[in-house]
């Protein structure tokens, strides 16, 4: 028993907060986009781009001469990734917003767009290869904090983001629900004509909802490069599909979100790393099996949850002044 709950400890915290906070980075940045109106499933799509640029500056860094510290170099490449994830939901916004187009094509030509993207200039400007390969791996540990009991894993060989996600968590729930901004974006995506007629912007909104949500998942996507895919080959693996599924189950909500994120993240888990699992190796399933699971539980989940559905009731409306 406690050899199990050993190999369960080791891989909750090696495996499953890291991609924890990458779905729930992820999924939050598409509850940023639909709160305020707009259908975002491109997030697929941003967390590559997101991944890619990230990849290429850290790759870059490390061929100086004189490199700097490796959580420096952390923490450019997930700014960069944020930063490419929020110019890069701008095609989306314009597309959306603007000329009030099909918001389901619009993401899917950046979902398909993003992966050509990496596969042209890895093989042309970076390494004439599919992938970019940055040879490293980047865990910190917090002295004091680490020592904690209980909560001191957390602390102990951890990614850079994490702490970060925990951050955008706690800030982005105050400004959901606290703040002036969140609260036009929740009416723009309820009730947009009556957002308007109180004189808020609705398309200032639905761009800031969007490109916000770029931001945060080109940030998940550069978190899950750096841990997980340190060969990164323009795949995230379905992460951007699985966070919309945790975004529809957690019903819209931050809190709830976090909570399908640690179920999410388990299950994942258990299918990548089943064979590091002591008493799941035992187990002679095949590891299609395993495999299978998180897709089969969002399924679950979803047959479950979307029956009750809470979501905002203009979600993927191009708001028209003219109808009221």
């Amino acid at each position: 028993m406690s050899e199990i709950f050993s190999d369960l400890s080791f891989a909750v915290f090696w495996y499953a907060v890291p991609i924890m906070i990458v779905l729930l980075l992820v999924s939050l940045g598409g509850l940023m986009s639909e709160r305020s109106g707009v259908v975002n499933i491109a997030l697929e799509g941003i967390m590559v781009m997101g991944a890619f640029t990230a990849a290429t500056v850290i790759y870059f860094l490390r061929q100086a001469d004189d490199p700097m510290g490796r959580q420096w170099m952390v923490l450019i490449g997930l700014s960069v990734g944020a930063i490419s994830g929020f110019l890069f939901s701008f095609f989306h916004a314009f597309a959306a917003v603007r000329m009030q187009s099909n918001q389901i094509i619009s993401a899917t030509a950046l979902n398909m767009f993003a992966p050509a993207l990496h596969v042209f200039m890895a093989r042309t400007y970076i390494r004439g290869t599919d992938s970019i390969n940055i040879r490293t791996t980047y865990r910190i540990t917090v002295p004091i904090l680490s020592d904690l009991p209980v909560v001191g894993p957390l602390f102990s060989n951890a990614f850079l983001s994490t702490y970060i996600g925990i951050a955008i968590l706690i800030a982005l729930t105050i400004m959901f629900y606290k703040t002036r901004l969140g609260l036009r974006l929740r009416s723009c995506g309820e009730n947009p004509h009556a957002a308007d007629s109180l004189g808020i912007d609705v398309g200032k909104i639905r761009y800031i909802g969007v490109m916000m949500s770029g931001l945060l998942a080109g940030l998940g996507g550069a978190a899950y490069m750096i841990a997980f895919d340190n060969d990164f080959d323009g795949h995230v693996l379905g992460l951007g599909f699985l966070a919309l599924a945790l975004l529809i189950s957690g019903q819209w909500k931050p809190l709830r979100i976090l909570v399908f994120a640690m179920v999410f993240s388990l299950f994942y888990v258990v299918s990548s790393q089943h064979g590091s699992i002591g008493f799941l190796s035992s187990v002679n399933l095949p590891s299609e099996v395993y495999r299978s699971m998180p897709f089969i539980i969002t399924l679950v989940v979803l047959a479950f949850f979307s029956k009750a559905t809470q979501a905002p009731k203009a979600l993927g409306e191009p708001y028209d002044v003219g109808k009221r």
